[in-house]
């Protein structure tokens, strides 16, 4: 559990929100600094950033808070100890074990202990050095894995660079991944160095994006959970299998349900999946249709009225600028907590798609308990990401361990 206990267990009713006026300046090389006042869940804090659409934060926002007085660090500044990881229950553990459900019967934690012991460790300290040098790297990462798993199963199709690749566009050439962040593929690919200095030939990609994935998650201050392992790596990469297959910014409630119970995922799973969105940025663009003349609207109704007005001032300039991006969640940008949720009653959700799981009861109700209670998201979250690394796993000869993740040897 986080030992900073910045928000109560439960997310304030609307009449209870405290009401004082808060000023925050939002630092924009794009546009001047403005000055944002909102009625949020004490205390509030607001955030924007600047990223490269395949790199990092350029910018953070510098703000001050009313209550407290005082700044989260910088996006490039010191990064605090994390807070202890919490554990898992063994119930958790039990609904996400992965022989269950039709998941792939050779996964298994101790895969590697033989051939690889050290795996967990190698894997670890690759990627915990660089989320040191790089704080948006955890977020990126579990996004990639989320990519990877959702197209063709869990198998590093998505790692496979368009550079190295000779006959069709692979995965990561499609639209949608376009905005995949750099550092997270680094991230992978330093882990995967580190294996192949240690255990060559043995550990494949799609086990080292699980395993860092898991990492950062923990390294948030989120859960850390077992990661089963043994999975194959893809000896193919398409960008054409990816339509279809990755839900959008724009959907609604009940096509995402569809979609991943295409996937053999419920809607539990589905919003405790979703509770990523508490880490991380959107580029404008993927929200400027809820900002910009929404229907003949100044904005989408459902989004807090001063956080929009906000939203339109910082990206004013993202059709010239395309890096301009915002926190998924601007109360705890760099922590792995539930505010997520506690955010989208107060009209605080960046995405159309996080306002459709408040809206649509059947997934609401799970947004509800999960904004109620940090340790059922928690558990529900590790379990969620058990399941979501057991989607279309590729094991023995149905795949191959590549040498590197971003060619196909």
């Amino acid at each position: 559990m986080q030992t900073n206990a910045k928000h109560p267990s439960v997310a304030p009713a609307e009449e209870d929100l405290d009401t004082s006026t808060t000023t925050h300046l939002i630092h924009s090389p794009v546009s001047s600094l403005h000055h944002l006042s909102l009625p949020l869940p004490s205390p509030p804090q607001i955030e924007a950033s600047q990223g490269h659409r395949h790199h990092h934060f350029t910018a953070a926002v510098d703000f001050t808070l009313s209550h407290s007085q005082t700044k989260l660090p910088s996006a490039h500044g010191p990064t605090a100890a994390p807070p202890p990881t919490p554990a898992v229950s063994r119930a958790a553990r039990h609904r996400g074990r992965l022989l269950r459900g039709g998941a792939a019967p050779r996964l298994s934690p101790n895969y590697y202990r033989r051939s690889c012991p050290r795996v967990e460790r190698i894997v670890s300290d690759a990627v915990a050095a660089k989320q040191r040098a790089n704080p948006s790297t955890a977020a990126g990462t579990l996004r990639l894995f989320f990519h990877d798993c959702f197209v063709n199963g869990c198998d590093a199709s998505v790692l496979v660079s368009p550079l190295s690749s000779s006959g069709a566009a692979p995965e990561r050439a499609a639209e949608i991944n376009l905005s995949l962040p750099g550092d997270a593929f680094d991230a992978v690919a330093r882990a995967k160095a580190a294996l192949e200095a240690e255990c060559p030939g043995v550990v494949s990609c799609a086990d080292a994006l699980a395993l860092a994935a898991r990492d950062l998650v923990a390294a948030l201050g989120g859960p850390r959970f077992p990661v089963a392992l043994g999975r194959r790596d893809s000896r193919r990469s398409d960008a054409r299998d990816v339509e279809g297959n990755l839900p959008r910014t724009n959907m609604s409630a009940r096509a995402m349900v569809r979609l991943f119970a295409r996937k053999g995922l419920s809607p539990r799973e589905m919003v405790a999946l979703a509770g990523a969105h508490t880490v991380g940025f959107s580029h404008c663009a993927e929200f400027a249709p809820r900002i910009y003349g929404y229907r003949g609207a100044s904005h989408d109704p459902r989004l807090n009225p001063e956080f929009a007005r906000a939203l339109q001032r910082s990206c004013a300039g993202y059709r010239t600028d395309p890096t301009v991006s915002i926190f998924n969640d601007i109360v705890t940008p760099r922590d792995f907590d539930e505010t997520y949720y506690k955010n989208l009653p107060h009209g605080l959700g960046l995405l159309a798609s996080d306002a459709a799981i408040w809206e649509y009861p059947p997934t609401r109700v799970f947004a509800q308990r999960y904004a109620a209670n940090r340790t059922a998201f928690f558990e529900d979250f590790a379990a969620a990401m058990q399941r979501l690394g057991a989607v279309g796993v590729k094991t023995g000869r149905q795949g191959v361990v590549r040498r590197r993740c971003d060619a196909l040897d």
